[in-house]
């Protein structure tokens, strides 16, 4: 039997259906509030007043409590030139939809958030406490860590800023307190002809170390870098473009290294959580006596056994004759320095978000900036702190995904 033909239908019409591209929404209007921060040394303002006249100018609306840049020497009436409001009313500051803080959220705040509300603040996991969370979780929150925001690039370029301002400030804190005057050592940090160098011992090859590291070599001292990491050592030398001294975190050596020198900095720290001692107080106790340690890793708990938190208006404390600097956030003592830095970050997206159409677009567009959302409309999303205070965590990608 033969087979049949298939039949063909002139009725049937095959047509390419179109492709449905993501379009972006248009520009969106940002209401931005800037409140004056309470927090422990914070004398940082995370927008200068040339960044609120971009975004004014830009068509948004800035409200700013008063004397919130008094601590970086920016004053109302700049704020006020720029086109901010000025407010005597925390309450009206915080019922801006978006708060762009340059501390973290405090518990004094919490009564004041608003439901749905976007922050964007630092995160310090060491200082967190689960009731902040919970709080903030309650009210719906968007919340964006901004050391964790990744650029195009995929560096972290808030943590950078203040990072090499963190290590640019060491060698100036280091040469001061060497001087006779604050019961130091009385040498200077440098090279003078006919004199054997000044001594560094930097622990941490990280972005801290490396610009300390870059500042002493500069001075004349001699520099001896220790990190447990050998890629960051390799890096650091190709940054700095000489070949440095350098060794892995090896206790004799290290041990060997802090009993003859004059400026020992701790710059180690984990990414989370608290940063290893690696500097036992025997070690300490058998430096020279005037000799001074800055841990910058205070922060996170300091990596010398004999550290112990100090502020900036009383900075130091001697123990076996050692003068021990240990004040968390440095930058916050270069605050205008440290402000324009967090501005020419936070300025450039926050027009990005506007043109995106809102934090929750930008979100589905951005990549990058999915790193820094550690909270999105009350979901948490960042895994470390769900595992830290035992809360459900939310894939963020998931999230996102169900909104399209």
């Amino acid at each position: 039997m033969a087979a049949k033909k298939p039949l063909i239908s002139p009725s049937i019409n095959l047509e390419t259906l179109e492709e449905k591209l993501d379009i972006k929404p248009t520009g969106a209007k940002l209401h931005i509030g800037i409140p004056k921060e309470t927090a422990f040394q914070e004398n940082r303002v995370a927008l200068s007043p040339d960044a609120v006249g971009v975004l004014v100018a830009n068509g948004h609306n800035v409200i700013v409590e008063t004397k919130a840049g008094e601590g970086s020497h920016y004053t109302d009436k700049e704020y006020n030139e720029a086109g901010a409001k000025i407010s005597y009313s925390r309450e009206d500051v915080f019922k801006a939809p978006i708060l762009v803080k340059s501390a973290p959220v405090v518990a004094e705040d919490l009564t004041l958030l608003q439901t749905n509300q976007v922050i964007i603040s630092p995160l310090h996991y060491s200082a967190l406490k689960k009731e902040i969370i919970e709080k903030m979780m309650e009210k719906k929150i968007t919340a964006l860590s901004f050391e964790n925001l990744k650029d195009d690039s995929g560096s972290y370029p808030i943590v950078r800023s203040m990072s090499e301002i963190a290590g640019s400030a060491l060698m100036l804190i280091a040469g001061q307190y060497l001087s006779s005057f604050n019961k130091g050592k009385g040498v200077l940090l440098g090279s003078i002809s006919g004199i054997p160098p000044t001594k560094v011992v930097i622990v941490g090859a990280g972005i801290v170390g490396e610009v300390a590291c870059r500042n002493a070599i500069a001075l004349g001292a001699s520099v001896k870098v220790f990190d447990n990491n050998v890629y960051r050592l390799k890096q650091l030398q190709n940054n700095l473009g000489q070949r440095v001294w350098t060794s892995v975190l090896e206790p004799k050596i290290l041990a060997k290294q802090l009993r003859s020198c004059e400026v020992a900095i701790g710059a180690l720290s984990n990414e989370l959580g608290r940063a290893p001692v690696v500097v036992t107080e025997e070690m300490v106790a058998a430096m020279r006596p005037g000799s001074i340690i800055i841990d910058v890793a205070i922060d996170r708990g300091g990596c010398f056994e004999t550290s112990e938190l100090t502020s900036h208006e009383n900075p130091t404390f001697v123990k076996h004759d050692v003068i021990h600097y240990c004040v968390p956030n440095i930058p916050s003592g270069f605050a205008r320095t440290a402000s324009q830095a967090i501005s020419n970050v936070l300025m450039p997206l926050l027009l990005d978000v506007s043109d995106n159409g809102g934090i929750e677009e930008i979100v589905w567009h951005n990549v990058h900036m999915r790193e820094g959302i550690y909270m999105f409309r009350g979901a948490l999303t960042d895994f470390y702190l769900s595992q830290k205070f035992d809360l459900k965590f939310t894939d963020l990608n998931l999230l996102i995904a169900s909104r399209r």
